[in-house]
């Protein structure tokens, strides 16, 4: 168990999956108050290295890792190498923030779903979360922040993403057992739920299909669909000291769809 706690200084974030959409900025805002970041990506090293150098410009540190979050056998290397990163960068043993934010989409109905497509949703998205999670617990500083990553697919349904759902479904279960087991450190663990948002998530289906765009706008109190930055400043902002108190908690972050 990390016995540093997570005090006044300098505040060290992972965040799965921060080359791009979403966790890209969510590792932009967390620069932008002052926290260094250590993200991965899975296969597209020219866009990590352009967000290294992007959180660089905001004066912080950061370090860009390839990781298969899909990949449980690959979760030993990785933590043994954040350790040494922590070591050998920022003179520290542990972290403050991990944000388990990486995750495809495959959509289709529960008659056509493959086992295959099932299983991949499966590893990266619920069982690629518990067991990065278990491997890093030793790194994360008592007092830090967890943040888990589900979807408004957990609170109502669309035809087509019945697996995809209940992956989310399952994670903001998880994500109470964590707050319940980790609250003796005096880590919080929230989940943030994102509506549909304009990245390239499952192909960009939100951002590009502008029949689809304007359904979700017309079903949502706020009438538009997301952007990337309408999620990542608002997960920083729960990582702040100022939400301590707060944990095994479900913030919806969609402007109001399906109400």
């Amino acid at each position: 168990m990390a016995q540093a706690k997570s005090g006044s200084g300098l505040r060290i974030a992972i965040v799965t999956g921060g080359s791009r959409g979403l966790g890209r900025n969510t590792a932009l805002s967390l620069a932008e108050r002052g926290v260094d970041v250590i993200f991965t990506y899975r296969s597209n090293r020219k866009e990590a290295e352009k967000t290294v150098s992007e959180i660089e410009a905001h004066g912080r540190k950061a370090v860009a890792l390839q990781l298969d979050t899909g990949d449980s056998a690959s979760f030993d290397a990785f933590a043994a190498e954040v350790k040494r990163i922590l070591k050998d960068k920022w003179g520290r043993e542990t972290f403050d923030y991990l944000v388990n934010n990486a995750g495809i989409g495959i959509g289709a109905s529960i008659a056509d779903m493959k086992e295959a497509d099932f299983d991949q949703l499966y590893n990266i998205h619920l069982k690629g979360v518990f067991f990065l999670t278990q491997k890093l617990l030793p790194l994360i500083a008592d007092g830090g922040r967890i943040v888990n990553l589900s979807s408004g697919l957990a609170r109502f349904t669309m035809p087509g993403y019945a697996a995809y759902g209940a992956m989310k479904g399952a994670i903001e279960v998880l994500t109470r057992y964590m707050a319940k087991e980790l609250g003796p450190r005096g880590i919080a663990v929230n989940v943030v739920a994102p509506g549909a948002i304009e990245t390239d998530f499952g192909g960009g289906l939100v951002r590009d299909n502008a029949e689809i765009n304007k359904h979700i706008a017309s079903v949502t109190a706020m009438g538009r669909v997301g952007v990337p930055d309408d999620i990542g400043p608002m997960i920083a902002t729960l990582l702040a000291d100022e939400n301590r108190w707060m944990t095994a908690q479900r913030l919806e972050v969609s402007g109001g769809v399906n109400l």
